[in-house]
Protein backbone atom coordinates (compact mmCIF):
# COMPACT_ATOMS: atom_id res chain seq x y z
CA UNK A 1 0.00 0.00 0.00
CA UNK A 2 1.04 3.75 -0.66
CA UNK A 3 1.56 5.58 2.61
CA UNK A 4 1.28 9.17 3.67
CA UNK A 5 2.49 9.95 6.82
CA UNK A 6 1.19 12.91 9.16
CA UNK A 7 3.09 13.85 11.87
CA UNK A 8 4.12 17.17 13.39
CA UNK A 9 7.40 15.37 15.53
CA UNK A 10 9.40 14.58 12.58
CA UNK A 11 11.80 12.02 14.45
CA UNK A 12 8.83 10.29 14.73
CA UNK A 13 7.82 10.99 10.99
CA UNK A 14 11.16 9.03 9.93
CA UNK A 15 11.03 6.27 12.68
CA UNK A 16 7.29 5.26 10.97
CA UNK A 17 8.52 5.89 7.47
CA UNK A 18 11.51 3.01 7.80
CA UNK A 19 9.10 0.78 9.85
CA UNK A 20 6.69 0.56 7.10
CA UNK A 21 8.92 0.54 4.31
CA UNK A 22 10.89 -2.39 5.84
CA UNK A 23 7.41 -4.24 5.82
CA UNK A 24 6.60 -3.63 2.52
CA UNK A 25 4.75 -0.27 2.10
CA UNK A 26 5.63 2.25 0.30
CA UNK A 27 6.07 5.32 1.85
CA UNK A 28 4.76 8.50 -0.47
CA UNK A 29 6.08 11.01 1.53
CA UNK A 30 5.73 12.76 4.92
CA UNK A 31 3.65 15.83 6.62
CA UNK A 32 3.73 18.11 9.30
CA UNK A 33 0.36 19.18 9.49
CA UNK A 34 -3.33 18.94 8.51
CA UNK A 35 -3.08 21.53 5.62
CA UNK A 36 0.36 19.95 4.38
CA UNK A 37 -1.23 16.33 3.97
CA UNK A 38 -4.33 18.14 2.12
CA UNK A 39 -1.65 18.50 -0.37
CA UNK A 40 0.03 15.84 -0.25
CA UNK A 41 -2.61 13.44 -0.86
CA UNK A 42 -3.83 15.25 -3.81
CA UNK A 43 0.11 15.35 -5.50
CA UNK A 44 0.62 11.47 -4.37
CA UNK A 45 -3.07 9.83 -4.07
CA UNK A 46 -1.98 7.41 -1.39
CA UNK A 47 -4.03 4.41 -0.55
CA UNK A 48 -3.56 5.20 3.39
CA UNK A 49 -2.74 8.41 5.14
CA UNK A 50 -1.29 7.25 8.82
CA UNK A 51 -2.44 10.93 10.76
CA UNK A 52 -1.98 12.75 14.16
CA UNK A 53 -4.96 13.99 15.90
CA UNK A 54 -3.02 17.67 17.46
CA UNK A 55 -1.10 19.44 15.18
CA UNK A 56 -0.25 22.87 15.08
CA UNK A 57 -2.27 25.14 12.52
CA UNK A 58 -4.81 22.15 11.46
CA UNK A 59 -5.60 19.39 13.44
CA UNK A 60 -5.52 15.45 12.48
CA UNK A 61 -9.95 15.80 12.27
CA UNK A 62 -9.89 18.95 10.43
CA UNK A 63 -7.42 17.41 7.62
CA UNK A 64 -9.45 13.89 7.92
CA UNK A 65 -12.72 15.84 6.81
CA UNK A 66 -10.61 18.07 3.88
CA UNK A 67 -9.18 14.81 2.47
CA UNK A 68 -12.50 12.61 2.62
CA UNK A 69 -14.28 15.86 1.03
CA UNK A 70 -12.08 15.52 -2.11
CA UNK A 71 -10.76 12.17 -1.84
CA UNK A 72 -13.01 9.61 -0.30
CA UNK A 73 -11.16 6.96 -1.81
CA UNK A 74 -8.48 7.53 0.56
CA UNK A 75 -8.54 5.56 4.26
CA UNK A 76 -7.75 7.28 6.89
CA UNK A 77 -6.01 5.84 10.27
CA UNK A 78 -5.33 7.79 13.78
CA UNK A 79 -2.18 7.03 15.19
CA UNK A 80 -2.19 9.17 18.10
CA UNK A 81 -1.69 9.11 22.06
CA UNK A 82 -5.11 9.79 23.04
CA UNK A 83 -6.78 7.06 24.03
CA UNK A 84 -10.00 9.62 25.25
CA UNK A 85 -13.49 8.68 24.17
CA UNK A 86 -14.64 12.01 22.25
CA UNK A 87 -11.36 11.18 20.43
CA UNK A 88 -12.02 8.37 18.99
CA UNK A 89 -16.01 9.32 18.07
CA UNK A 90 -14.68 12.60 16.47
CA UNK A 91 -12.00 10.25 14.20
CA UNK A 92 -14.61 8.36 13.22
CA UNK A 93 -17.15 11.10 12.54
CA UNK A 94 -14.25 12.80 10.51
CA UNK A 95 -13.97 10.02 8.17
CA UNK A 96 -11.21 8.25 10.10
CA UNK A 97 -11.55 4.43 9.17
CA UNK A 98 -9.51 2.96 11.91
CA UNK A 99 -7.67 4.54 15.22
CA UNK A 100 -4.30 3.29 16.38
CA UNK A 101 -2.69 4.24 19.65
CA UNK A 102 0.97 5.05 19.79
CA UNK A 103 2.13 2.79 22.76
CA UNK A 104 1.54 -0.10 20.75
CA UNK A 105 4.02 -2.19 20.03
CA UNK A 106 5.88 -2.30 16.62
CA UNK A 107 4.57 -5.58 15.13
CA UNK A 108 1.13 -5.52 16.66
CA UNK A 109 0.89 -1.86 15.22
CA UNK A 110 1.66 -3.57 11.84
CA UNK A 111 -0.55 -6.87 12.20
CA UNK A 112 -3.55 -4.28 12.94
CA UNK A 113 -2.78 -1.68 10.14
CA UNK A 114 -2.50 -5.11 8.03
CA UNK A 115 -5.76 -5.55 8.07
CA UNK A 116 -6.92 -3.13 5.83
CA UNK A 117 -6.27 -4.63 3.15
CA UNK A 118 -9.00 -7.18 3.85
CA UNK A 119 -11.07 -4.21 4.14
CA UNK A 120 -11.26 -4.45 7.90
CA UNK A 121 -11.44 -1.44 10.25
CA UNK A 122 -7.65 -1.48 12.15
CA UNK A 123 -8.38 -0.12 16.23
CA UNK A 124 -6.40 -0.47 19.41
CA UNK A 125 -7.08 -3.37 21.67
CA UNK A 126 -10.24 -1.96 23.67
CA UNK A 127 -11.45 0.71 21.40
CA UNK A 128 -13.95 -1.75 19.82
CA UNK A 129 -15.37 -2.46 22.89
CA UNK A 130 -16.14 1.24 23.61
CA UNK A 131 -17.74 1.87 20.18
CA UNK A 132 -20.06 -1.40 21.29
CA UNK A 133 -20.50 -0.16 24.69
CA UNK A 134 -21.55 3.27 23.00
CA UNK A 135 -24.26 2.01 20.65
CA UNK A 136 -25.27 -0.15 23.23
CA UNK A 137 -26.23 2.73 25.74
CA UNK A 138 -27.90 4.44 22.87
CA UNK A 139 -30.36 1.55 22.11
CA UNK A 140 -31.19 0.57 25.59
CA UNK A 141 -31.86 3.77 26.94
CA UNK A 142 -33.76 4.48 23.72
CA UNK A 143 -31.98 7.48 23.06
CA UNK A 144 -32.60 10.10 19.85
CA UNK A 145 -29.75 9.86 17.48
CA UNK A 146 -27.55 12.39 18.49
CA UNK A 147 -27.04 15.78 17.10
CA UNK A 148 -23.77 14.91 15.87
CA UNK A 149 -24.97 12.29 13.46
CA UNK A 150 -28.14 14.12 12.67
CA UNK A 151 -26.70 17.78 11.94
CA UNK A 152 -23.31 15.54 9.94
CA UNK A 153 -26.63 14.72 6.91
CA UNK A 154 -27.00 18.90 7.24
CA UNK A 155 -23.85 20.17 6.22
CA UNK A 156 -21.63 18.94 3.99
CA UNK A 157 -17.68 17.48 4.51
CA UNK A 158 -16.79 20.60 2.69
CA UNK A 159 -18.56 22.95 4.60
CA UNK A 160 -17.89 21.83 7.79
CA UNK A 161 -14.35 21.86 7.28
CA UNK A 162 -14.63 25.84 5.94
CA UNK A 163 -16.33 26.53 8.92
CA UNK A 164 -13.97 24.93 11.19
CA UNK A 165 -10.83 27.43 10.14
CA UNK A 166 -13.27 29.87 9.73
CA UNK A 167 -13.71 29.33 13.38
CA UNK A 168 -10.41 29.31 13.91
CA UNK A 169 -10.45 33.76 12.81
CA UNK A 170 -9.14 32.40 9.01
CA UNK A 171 -10.48 35.21 6.78
CA UNK A 172 -12.38 34.07 3.22
CA UNK A 173 -9.02 34.81 1.49
CA UNK A 174 -6.89 32.33 4.10
CA UNK A 175 -9.60 29.39 3.82
CA UNK A 176 -9.65 29.52 -0.05
CA UNK A 177 -5.16 29.51 -0.05
CA UNK A 178 -5.17 26.77 2.52
CA UNK A 179 -7.83 24.20 1.05
CA UNK A 180 -7.13 25.48 -2.38
CA UNK A 181 -10.72 26.22 -3.56
CA UNK A 182 -11.22 30.16 -4.79
CA UNK A 183 -12.92 32.68 -2.88
CA UNK A 184 -15.94 32.86 -4.23
CA UNK A 185 -16.55 29.37 -3.77
CA UNK A 186 -15.25 29.96 -0.10
CA UNK A 187 -18.20 33.05 -0.02
CA UNK A 188 -20.86 30.53 -1.70
CA UNK A 189 -20.48 27.66 1.28
CA UNK A 190 -20.81 30.11 4.00
CA UNK A 191 -23.93 31.11 1.78
CA UNK A 192 -25.36 27.78 1.93
CA UNK A 193 -24.29 26.86 5.63
CA UNK A 194 -26.36 29.81 7.04
CA UNK A 195 -29.16 28.68 4.74
CA UNK A 196 -29.72 25.16 5.53
CA UNK A 197 -29.33 25.79 9.07
CA UNK A 198 -31.53 28.66 8.71
CA UNK A 199 -29.23 31.28 10.60
CA UNK A 200 -28.61 34.52 9.97
CA UNK A 201 -24.78 35.22 10.51
CA UNK A 202 -21.26 33.60 10.95
CA UNK A 203 -21.10 33.67 14.35
CA UNK A 204 -24.44 32.02 14.61
CA UNK A 205 -23.38 29.53 12.37
CA UNK A 206 -20.23 28.68 14.68
CA UNK A 207 -21.64 28.58 18.04
CA UNK A 208 -24.37 26.31 16.48
CA UNK A 209 -21.81 23.56 14.81
CA UNK A 210 -19.63 24.00 18.07
CA UNK A 211 -22.45 23.11 20.34
CA UNK A 212 -23.87 20.66 18.11
CA UNK A 213 -20.08 18.74 17.98
CA UNK A 214 -19.88 19.54 14.11
CA UNK A 215 -16.91 21.28 14.90
CA UNK A 216 -14.38 22.03 17.63
CA UNK A 217 -14.97 24.52 20.04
Amino acid sequence: MKVLIVDDHPLFCEGMKNFFLAHGNYVVDTAANGLVALEKARTFRPDVVLMDINMEGCNGFLSTRLIKSEMPEIKIVMLTASDKEEDLFEAVHSGACGYLLKNLEAQELFDLFAVLEQDEPPLAPGLAMKILKKLANKRDTNQEVSAVTVESGILTPRQIAILSLVAKGYTYQQVAEAVCFSERTVKYEIKEILKRLQLQTRSEAIAYATSNGLIGG
